[in-house]
């Protein structure tokens, strides 16, 4: 007997939903879409800006993919590659009893998405989630594609996301992160 999911309305139902289902789901339009899983080079490619960002952010800070980030429109919540918190989230999330950015606490500092081939991947992370990032007001979002061998920050300004590329032996310049050590191309290997 299959059993029907639950219509699931707020980021709230989201939350204690998903303690009870396995994997990653993003919620759109009251239904859990499952997301698939990182390929190994992606998930070395967070690891290694992971390692790179704790010698500019406390590392109670950063969090590797998992953290539920509620957005405004569809859908409800993303998870992604690399998050760098607020110093009061880590104590919020343990009020909360889980990893999760509600829409009731501030925007996180920085959101990553390490692009997977494909058009669908690079339309959503590109266009959909830079549009909710925007709107959640999150001050920067960086895009690391390794399939055009690019990194892209996303600064928040008055008029919205403004935009700087970088490639090859360029250092990505941040304008949170100022003393951000690495190239385009080593934030881009996988090795």
């Amino acid at each position: 007997m299959v059993q029907a999911q639950p219509q699931l309305k707020t980021f709230s139902d989201f939350l204690a939903y998903a303690q009870e289902v396995e994997g990653y789901h993003e919620l759109t339009n009251g239904e859990l879409v499952e997301m698939p899983p990182e390929s190994d080079d992606n998930l070395y490619r967070a690891l290694r800006l992971y390692e790179a960002l704790k010698a500019v952010v406390d590392m109670s800070q950063i969090r590797l993919q998992g953290l539920a980030l509620a957005m405004p429109g569809q859908p409800k919540n993303r998870y992604p590659d690399l998050t760098v918190l607020r110093p009061e989230h880590p104590e919020q999330m343990r009020e909360l009893g889980q990893a999760a950015i509600t829409l009731e606490m501030a925007p996180p500092l920085l959101v990553v998405e390490v692009v997977s081939p494909g058009a669908e991947n690079r339309r959503r992370d590109y266009l959909e989630k830079r549009n909710q990032y925007e709107w959640r007001g999150i001050p920067e979002y960086w895009i690391l594609d390794p399939v055009v061998g690019q990194v892209t920050v996303f600064s928040l300004t008055a008029q919205g996301y403004e935009e700087a590329v970088f490639a090859a032996e360029a250092v990505v310049r941040s304008p949170n992160f100022p003393a951000w050590p690495l190239t385009a191309e080593a934030m881009l290997r996988v090795s």
